[in-house]
C-alpha cells in the first residue's frame, strides 16, 4: 500500500505541474511590462511634484520624456491575446486532475493485477522452447478440422500422422497411418511408418503387430531401410543377436555412404557384438586372415591412427568419429575413446543434425554423458 500511495502522490504532483498555469490570472504579465513601468513613473512624478520634492519645470520635462517612452513602448508591444475565461480554465484543470486517474484505473482493472507474480526464468525459457510444439498443436487442430469434413483425404492423413508421432501421441498416430494406408494405398514407406508408430506406442518394443507391418514393408521393398532396421531390432529383442547383426550388416552393405541413419545402424551393430573392428575394406579383411595375431593388431593400430589423423583434418565425418571411438573401446583404451568423443563433439558443434547423430551413436557405445 505504501508503494501505491507514493505512486499516487507522484501522479498528483506531475498533474499539478502541468495544470497549475491554467488556473493563474494573466495580470502578472501585464504588471511586468514596460507600459506598466512608465505609468508608475508618471504617477511617481505627480506625487513628487505635489510633495514639493521637484520643481515644476523639471517635473514637466520628466513628464514629457516618460510620456514619449510610454507611447513608444505601447506601440511596440504586441496586442495582448484575448484572455480566456479563468472559470473555464480552472474547471478544465479540476476535470483533468480527477479524470486522468479514473481513466487509468478503468483501463488497469480489467487488464492488470497488483498480485500478479512474474513468471520464473525457467518457466519463461520453457515457454520459448514450447513455441514449436504449440505451432504443431495448432497444425493438428487445423488438419483434424479439415479431415472431419473430408475423412477420405489421404493427403491430409499423410500430413497429420507424422506430426502426431512427433508430439508423442502415438495411438493417434497409429490410427492416422492406418487411414493413410486406406486412402492412399500400399507402400513400403507407409507400412514402415505404421510399424514404427506401433513400436513407439509400445515403449520401443517391436511387438508382433509392429513386426508384421515391417515384414509387409520388406515384401514391398526388400531394401527399405526402416523396415530392415526394425526387423534387426526385433531379432535383438528376441535374443537373436547373430540374426540382428546379419540383418544390419546387409543393410550397411547396401547403404549410401552419406545415409543419415548409417551411424545408428553401425552403433546398433556394435551393441550386438557384430562390429568389433573399425570398418575395413573387403581386400584388407581378406589379407588379414593370413596374418599372425601381432601383425593383425599392428595393422588395425595403423588403420586407427590414420583414421584419427584424418578426422583431425576433417572433423565433419560422424561415421568416422564413431568408428574411431568404437576402435579405442575394443582395444581397451577407454581414455582415448573419451578424448575422441570430446574432440568429435567439438568438431561438429556447429551442425545440429550431425551433433544429434553423434550423440545417439555415442550413447549406444556407453559414452552418452
Amino acid at each position: 500500500m505504501t508503494l501505491w500511495f507514493v505512486f499516487a502522490l507522484m501522479t498528483v504532483a506531475a498533474i499539478f505541474a502541468v495544470l497549475w498555469p491554467l488556473g493563474r490570472n494573466g495580470r502578472a504579465q501585464d504588471q511586468g511590462s514596460e507600459v506598466a513601468v512608465y505609468k508608475d513613473q508618471l504617477a511617481e512624478i505627480e506625487r513628487d511634484l505635489a510633495a514639493g520634492l521637484i520643481p515644476a519645470p523639471d517635473a514637466e520635462a520628466a513628464r514629457v520624456e516618460i510620456s514619449r517612452r510610454l507611447l513608444a513602448a505601447a506601440a511596440s508591444e504586441p496586442a495582448m491575446a484575448p484572455k480566456s475565461n479563468l472559470k473555464w480554465r480552472r474547471a478544465a484543470a479540476v476535470l483533468a486532475l480527477a479524470g486522468l486517474p479514473l481513466v487509468a484505473i478503468g483501463i488497469y482493472m480489467p487488464l492488470g493485477s497488483p498480485r500478479l507474480q512474474d513468471f520464473p526464468l525457467a518457466q519463461r525459457e520453457r515457454g520459448s522452447g514450447s513455441g514449436v510444439a504449440q505451432s504443431l498443436e495448432n497444425l493438428v487442430v487445423q488438419v483434424q478440422q479439415h479431415l472431419e469434413k473430408n475423412p477420405t483425404d489421404g493427403r491430409g492423413w499423410n500430413v497429420l500422422a507424422p506430426v502426431l508421432e512427433r508430439l508423442g501421441r502415438f495411438d493417434d498416430a497409429v490410427r492416422a497411418y492406418r487411414n493413410s494406408l486406406t486412402y492412399n494405398g500400399e507402400s513400403a514407406e507407409r507400412r514402415s511408418d505404421l510399424g514404427e508408430a506401433i513400436s513407439a506406442a509400445a515403449g520401443g518394443v517391436v511387438t508382433v503387430e509392429a513386426k508384421a507391418e515391417f515384414e509387409r514393408a520388406q515384401a514391398l521393398n526388400a531394401d527399405d531401410p526402416k523396415a530392415n532396421y526394425f526387423l534387426g531390432l526385433a531379432a535383438e529383442q528376441d535374443g537373436r543377436k547373430n540374426d540382428a547383426a546379419t540383418i544390419w550388416r546387409a543393410l550397411l552393405a547396401k547403404a549410401p555412404a552419406d545415409a543419415p541413419w548409417r551411424a545408428l545402424v553401425q552403433s546398433s551393430l556394435v551393441r550386438v557384438g557384430g562390429g568389433t573392428m573399425p570398418a575395413l575394406s573387403d581386400e584388407t579383411i581378406a589379407a588379414s586372415k593370413d596374418m599372425a595375431e601381432g601383425d593383425r593388431n599392428a595393422m588395425v593400430r595403423g588403420m586407427v591412427d590414420r583414421l584419427a589423423t584424418r578426422l583431425k583434418q576433417n572433423g565433419d565425418d560422424v561415421d568416422g568419429w564413431l568408428r574411431l571411438v568404437r576402435a579405442y573401446l575394443v582395444m581397451g583404451e577407454r581414455d582415448k575413446a573419451m578424448g575422441a568423443s570430446a574432440d568429435a563433439r567439438q568438431a561438429v558443434a556447429s551442425d545440429a543434425e550431425r551433433l544429434r547423430q553423434l550423440n545417439e551413436g555415442l550413447m549406444t557405445l556407453g559414452l552418452g554423458g
